[in-house]
């Protein structure tokens, strides 16, 4: 069986995940991960354990980061914080509509990429040209879209946790009102949007549990059998795995899915006569 550790660049940051290969670290240790710019410190935040599961090639960690690894991080974290303050204002004294929403910085070569958000095109060649002068170094910009910006900056999802984004998303799938709407949520863009002003993620990667369910039970409006008695299917209630009845006789009867049988004709017209 594999090992994997799971590891951050920053705090809260996005988890990257890592084989220890050699080493042992435990959450907190400060380990040096490769990457395409060369061995970058980051903070191993599960410590390394056996999986059953076969995770395919993952980076091997290169060593526990030393004095000057620590150091030159501590650095990179400096540089990267006075090219975020001269990125926003150069860009307010060019008076672009844009918005600084993060800075990498790589140690080896000193060049800095800066992340921004726009509503549309923004010509920032003047930009770059001053931020060259005053940063000393080589400085890429590269637009970003709203859910890339929200992966970049992190934040708290209104379900009270980390953005997962931020966390665990690899890729960003289509979301669709479809969705919502299949999950009975209220069409309200404050309600179901999320920090990046999108649709919210979680609603692509909840929703095959809303289709099994509507597969495996009466539709809204079809009549069923319960326990109680006949009636007709009123709601569906997923999270609870229950289907709401209103019984023919009066009152509603709330029971398991696995209790709940269509009527012969529904059953029928769905499946075919045998």
């Amino acid at each position: 069986m594999p090992m994997m550790c799971a590891v951050a660049f920053s705090p809260r940051g996005r988890l990257y995940y890592a084989d220890p290969g050699s080493l042992t670290p435990r959450v907190g240790d400060r380990v040096l991960v490769p990457t395409d710019a060369g061995p970058e410190v980051a903070t191993c935040m599960w410590a390394a354990q056996w999986v059953s599961e076969d995770v395919g090639e993952l980076p091997v960690l290169a060593a526990m980061a030393a004095p000057e690894d620590l150091s030159r991080a501590e650095t990179s974290r400096r540089r990267r914080a006075q090219a975020r303050v001269a990125a926003r204002r150069l860009a307010r004294e060019h008076h672009l509509a844009m918005k600084i929403v993060g800075v990498d910085h790589v140690p080896d070569s000193g060049a800095f990429t800066v992340y921004f958000t726009a509503e549309s095109r923004v010509d920032f060649r003047e930009l770059v040209r001053d931020l060259n002068r005053t940063l000393a170094a080589r400085v890429h910009l590269r637009q970003l879209s709203a859910r890339d910006s929200a992966r970049v900056q992190g934040g708290i999802g209104s379900c009270g946790r980390d953005l997962c984004c931020a966390t665990f998303l690899t890729d960003f799938e289509p979301v669709s009102l479809r969705m919502a709407r299949d999950q009975d949520l209220a069409l309200n863009p404050m309600r179901i949007s999320g920090a990046c002003g999108r649709l919210m993620c979680c609603l692509r990667y909840e929703h095959p549990l809303y289709e099994e369910f509507a597969d495996a039970v009466p539709a809204v409006g079809e009549r069923a059998s319960t326990p109680a008695g006949e009636g007709r299917v009123v709601r569906h209630d997923v999270p609870r795995q229950e289907v709401v009845v209103a019984l023919d006789g009066g009152g509603r009867n709330s029971c398991a899915r696995a209790s709940v049988c269509p009527s012969r004709q529904a059953h029928d017209a769905v499946h075919g006569q045998k």
